[in-house]
């Protein structure tokens, strides 16, 4: 089969599409043939050799892919040759072929094309793990978006108003602020001409937000908390700003913040399972309802690998970017 291969840390044009040996499954994974894949922003990350897989994880890059199971291990009672799937893959969606644990496999979701499934593994285990299940947020609540026209601001949104929250998000030109009112978010901050802190208390009537998805670290993260409601959690998933800031923690205990950070790709096989499960469970049905939508921002095929991430690390797109296999 062809894989997009990182032949030596470095820039895009390190990536480059070669023949290599077709994945082996275990009992408990199945074959996909891949349809399409999703760029993240750790795959940049992995290109630079600054990420890399988990042990016993493909090499290749690639977090989440939609396509046709080809075969199934022996211990796979669920699915079968033929169904067609996405997957949340801790590696080695940059190919053809790929090996993903059957627990990591959901259906692809009614009225959603099999490329553009491709579109949501990631984003909404991402999402639903660090919003949902451990920041709690709920119906009523406020919530702010860092990085609103992403892969991940662009799901978080519709899922979000999905659920009741009212929505803040920024980000960085007035087209990606349009687009991210479009899908529904209520409070939207150009982060370059607007302090955010200042915008974000007007429109709480100075309370600030109940939760906060971060992506930048260092950077925001003295902001952030001042932006936070008594209550309020913040949840990192990101450091593209940087890791070192100087922080006053007098009003994480005034006000009883919770500062919570995690990655997907590192968690255990039996943790992304339960997420995987529960995305089915309260994501999949908003998806089959038409209220949480795919975005896509552009198809590539896998031998421009080099010209997604180059897209990608420009920032100016919005929503994901697939490449199809």
């Amino acid at each position: 089969m062809k894989a997009v291969v990182i032949t030596s840390p470095g820039g895009p044009e390190v990536l480059q599409l070669q023949e290599v040996e077709d994945p082996e499954i275990r009992d408990d994974e199945v074959l996909i043939r891949v349809e399409a894949t999703a760029l993240n922003r750790t795959d940049t990350l992995q290109r630079k050799g600054f990420y890399p897989p988990p042990k016993g994880a493909s090499l290749f890059p690639g977090l989440e892919c939609s396509g046709t199971i080809d075969a199934v291990g022996r211990n796979v009672t669920r699915w079968k040759v033929g169904d067609q799937v996405c997957a949340l893959l801790s590696g080695g969606g940059y190919a053809e072929k790929v090996a993903a644990p059957a627990g990591h496999v959901l259906p692809v979701p009614p009225g959603v094309s099999l490329k553009d499934a491709a579109c949501f593994p990631e984003v909404a285990c991402t999402v639903w793990s660090t919003v949902f299940m451990m920041s709690h947020l709920s119906a009523g609540e406020t919530f702010l978006i860092h990085g609103g026209s992403s892969g991940i601001g662009t799901f978080a949104i519709q899922i979000a108003k999905y659920y009741g929250a009212k929505v803040f998000v920024t980000a960085g030109s007035e087209e990606k602020l349009a687009f991210c009112k479009n899908l529904g978010a209520d409070v939207c901050i150009n982060y370059k001409t607007e302090d955010f802190v200042a915008r974000v208390k007007e429109e709480t009537e100075g309370k600030g937000v109940d939760v906060i998805l971060d992506n930048i670290g260092g950077p925001y993260f003295q902001q952030n908390l001042d932006s936070l409601n008594v209550g309020g959690r913040l949840f990192i998933i990101g450091f593209m700003g940087g890791t070192v800031t100087q922080v006053n923690l007098g009003g994480l205990l005034a006000r009883r913040l919770t500062v919570q950070a995690a990655g997907l790709r590192v968690r255990s096989l039996e943790n992304k399972a339960v997420i995987v499960s529960e995305v089915e469970k309260n994501v999949w049905p908003a998806i089959a309802e038409g209220k949480v939508k795919p975005v896509v921002y552009t198809y590539l095929p896998l031998s421009e690998a080099a010209e997604g991430h180059r897209l990608m690390e420009s920032s100016t797109h919005i929503g994901k970017i697939l490449l199809v296999a």
